[in-house]
């Protein structure tokens, strides 16, 4: 005959054997199972927040990835994402081309003719790709919004909670209440446990404080040590480093107006980025070329990155005084000192933003001409800059991955496109040719060596 009754002292009668289970046995299994529904919700939350960091690394992805040759919406050095699926041949296609766009060229009729509208630059390959993070790209470049639209659309109260939300906070903040939630019932259970013992007559004796317990000292301890190693280690890596350094200059030159807005390219005053080691700054009469005409400024207004407003006209005053410009004369001051200057004339003292250690060798030259880079691929999109800042780190490692993905454009008899200075790595033509490899990286010739960029 079985027997439960609800009594603290559980007995069970089984033909007359008697079975005694105590309440500290009890309270040890309901503390066993708090313990895992506490684990299994923070296992859960975490999934949750992982599928939505995922979520969130197609903007991520694009950043780091397209956004120095594409636009989402607008073609740019490469033409725009949006409306790719309309465009291309089958849904397999967009995946081969990224990994070995040099190889779909040679193969692929759409990929030759998308070479010929846009030659002779060549998309670089990002074999290390995976389908799902292409996929991701896709999927932020088709919902993308201009920041002006979806400014309007917030003005207008259309916020609809669109899966592009960034929920990173929220799904902290739960954590928090989660962890904070699963500490009170380990408490409760621990003095339901007391209790439970005082009733049966058990004396165990006071609990030790979760500010004595040792278990809650050493898992604190562990992670002020955790956090401390983190923080001291980037502390250290980032030394030197100044991604992000944007000092207020003598006079507000907006690389946004000049290289954006009015399309001046980069090299009418940066010329010698081409031709030499140095981009150099432009000198004040290379300025006064344009502005001896545009005496004043009439297009949007011009803010600082700290909010104040910008007088443009006041900023060309500044360069005529700079200049040694009369602006009632429309002339030149007289050179009375005999200088070979104009009266009051002197340089722009323009601050210094990008700056490498002495040790380092860099050449614009074998940049911008022989590798043909753009500048957006060190400075950013500094044709959207007001201000200018340093959009990359320029550490060691942050070059040497771009060498190991730029690929090498070797010159092409057949339709005269590429760099001849490359013809003499004879060994890898030979390779391309009978297509051992696909392409050719910096790396490859020799570009990761220590010598090759430093003293």
């Amino acid at each position: 005959m079985l027997i439960l009754c609800q009594h603290p002292a559980l007995l069970l009668h089984v033909n007359e054997d008697i079975f005694h289970i105590s309440p500290e046995n009890c309270m040890s299994r309901n503390r066993k199972i708090i313990n895992k529904l506490f684990a299994s919700l923070l296992l859960v939350c975490f999934i949750s927040f992982n599928n939505t960091a995922f979520a969130q690394d197609g903007e991520a992805l694009f950043k780091g990835n397209c956004a120095n040759c594409h636009k989402p919406d607008a073609d740019y050095t490469g033409p725009k994402l949006q409306g790719w699926n309309t465009r291309e041949p089958d849904a397999e296609w967009v995946y081969k081309w990224v990994a070995n766009p040099a190889g779909m060229i040679a193969t692929d009729a759409y990929a030759k003719a998308l070479f010929e509208k846009w030659k002779p630059t060549v998309m670089t390959a990002f074999p290390q790709l995976k389908k799902a993070e292409i996929d991701a790209i896709l999927k932020y470049v088709d919902g993308y919004t201009a920041p002006v639209a979806a400014a309007a659309a917030a003005v207008g109260g259309a916020t609809s909670g669109e899966s592009g939300s960034d929920n990173s906070l929220l799904f902290g903040i739960l954590t928090l209440i989660l962890a904070v939630v699963g500490f009170i019932l380990l408490q409760v259970n621990s003095n339901l446990r007391k209790l439970s013992d005082e009733k049966e007559g058990i004396y165990r004796g006071e609990p030790v404080p979760f500010y004595r317990n040792k278990t809650y000292l050493m898992a604190g301890v562990l992670l002020l040590f955790t956090l401390g190693g983190y923080f001291m280690v980037n502390a250290a890596i980032g030394l030197g480093r100044e991604k992000n350094y944007q000092p207020e200059q003598p006079i507000y030159y907006s690389h946004k107006v000049h290289a954006g807005v009015n399309q001046i390219s980069c090299l009418y005053c940066h010329g010698s980025a081409q031709d030499s080691k140095h981009s150099a700054i432009p000198s004040v009469n290379v300025c006064m070329n344009c502005h001896m005409a545009i005496k004043e400024y009439k297009g949007d207004a011009l803010v600082r990155e700290n909010g104040r407003s910008v007088n443009g006209t006041a900023e060309i005053q500044k360069l005529y005084a700079y200049a040694g410009w009369n602006v009632n004369t429309q002339s030149y001051n007289p050179d009375n000192n005999k200088d070979g200057s104009p009266d009051g004339a002197k340089p722009i003292e323009w601050i210094r933003i990008h700056n490498l250690p002495d040790h380092v060798y860099f050449n614009h030259s074998q940049h911008v001409k022989v590798g043909q880079q753009n500048c957006q691929t060190c400075h950013g999109n500094i044709q959207e800059m007001g201000e200018v800042k340093q959009f990359a780190e320029l550490s060691m490692g942050w070059c040497i991955n771009c060498h190991r993905e730029s690929k090498v454009n070797f010159y092409n008899a057949a339709d005269s496109t590429g760099n001849k200075f490359y013809s003499i790595y004879e060994k890898f033509h030979n390779d391309l040719k009978n297509h051992k490899m696909d392409s050719v990286t910096v790396e490859n010739i020799g570009g990761t060596e220590c010598q090759k960029c430093h003293y």
